[in-house]
């Protein structure tokens, strides 16, 4: 993926990351489709294919930032079978303050929805010690991008993270 950057042009907010995949012996499970655990790896290639298109990554070692999950919720609507082609469509949806909401779509080679991962990440500044505000990111990457309002479906996925994130830290 990082071999073939250039090929795909620079990200801007507001775009897509396309990566096409094929469902391999390695990525199945015991039902012969693709394992959970791989949608994630999967939609970790898209946000690094973000990260390598916009600059992000060159910046984040120069400021010594860290891009930091804060929380995932996958839904499964179609099996991708062993040797299936499918695309991972990725992209940044907004952001509020630090928090920023990612979207991974995993299509079939037929037009099809077969997952939806939604993500919900950060961007930590180790020096001292804080998130980074996201309208601070974007300024620093050249855009003058502002955030869309969050969609009712994004505002439940924000809500459930925060309650689930409460409940783990003992709340």
């Amino acid at each position: 993926m990082a071999a073939t950057v250039k090929s795909r042009g620079p990200y801007k907010p507001g775009g897509t990351s396309r990566l096409a995949f094929r469902c391999l012996p390695t990525d199945i499970d015991f039902n012969i489709h693709l394992n959970n655990a791989r949608y994630l790896m999967l939609a970790d290639l898209g946000r690094m294919d973000i990260f390598l298109r916009s600059g992000l990554l060159k910046l984040m070692r120069e400021r010594k930032w860290a891009p930091m999950m804060g929380g995932v919720q996958s839904v499964f609507v179609r099996e991708i079978r062993l040797w299936r082609r499918f695309d991972v469509v990725s992209s940044i949806e907004t952001w509020d303050g630090t928090q920023v909401i990612g979207r991974h779509q995993f299509i079939l080679d037929n037009g099809e929805t077969a997952a939806l991962v939604m993500t919900t990440a950060g961007v930590y500044d180790v020096a001292n010690r804080r998130f980074v505000e996201i309208d601070e990111v974007i300024g620093a990457l050249g855009f003058e991008t502002k955030p869309r309002q969050p969609s009712e479906a994004e505002r439940i996925f924000m809500a459930s993270h925060a309650g689930l994130r409460a409940l783990a830290k003992g709340g």
